[in-house]
């Protein structure tokens, strides 16, 4: 998005670029560091995040498949399976729809979608909803816990971490 000073009600401009006529003594360009800080602060933006089934997904071949990387979810991506007559039918579809859309790989599969997802064993389908909770509403994928024998609490890192490492 372009940033512009307004312009003087009845000043005109001599060319894209330039200082309004009449104001070019009085007036400095404005500073561009706050939109340069918010554009390099965009490309650190993380937005991929693996993760581990904890049984795997079975294909057709017998194949399991655990390892996978889900993307952050869009306003668009929460949309659209609103539209679809297996959600309105019965709301408890939406995450099948959702999850179909928002993992880009899973395994050595070729294509992830919502039927693949409708296949997977209740525990990775339950993983999976609490893996999209945390990255999308909540922006990490940190826990807090504490620990079983000292009571001191701590925090786990759940994305991209294998199973039974935190």
């Amino acid at each position: 998005m372009r940033r512009s000073v307004p312009r003087p009600a009845g000043v005109a401009m001599t060319d894209p670029g330039s200082a309004p006529l009449g104001v070019a003594d009085r007036t400095e360009a404005a500073p561009v560091t706050e939109h340069v800080a918010s554009a390099a602060a965009v490309q650190r933006l993380r937005t991929e995040f693996e993760f581990e089934l904890p049984r795997g997904y079975v294909d057709e071949a017998g194949t399991v498949h655990r390892d996978g990387v889900m993307r952050l979810a869009t306003a668009r991506d929460e949309l659209i399976p609103l539209r679809d007559m297996r959600v309105q039918e019965n709301p408890a579809y939406l995450s099948v729809v959702l999850l179909g859309r928002v993992i880009t790989r899973l395994g050595s599969l070729p294509l992830v979608h919502d039927g693949v997802v409708e296949n997977m064993f209740a525990s990775d389908l339950a993983f999976l909803q609490d893996f999209y909770r945390q990255i999308n509403a909540e922006g990490h994928t940190r826990a807090g816990v504490t620990c079983p024998h000292c009571e001191q609490p701590f925090e786990v890192e759940l994305g991209g971490s294998r199973l039974g490492e935190s």
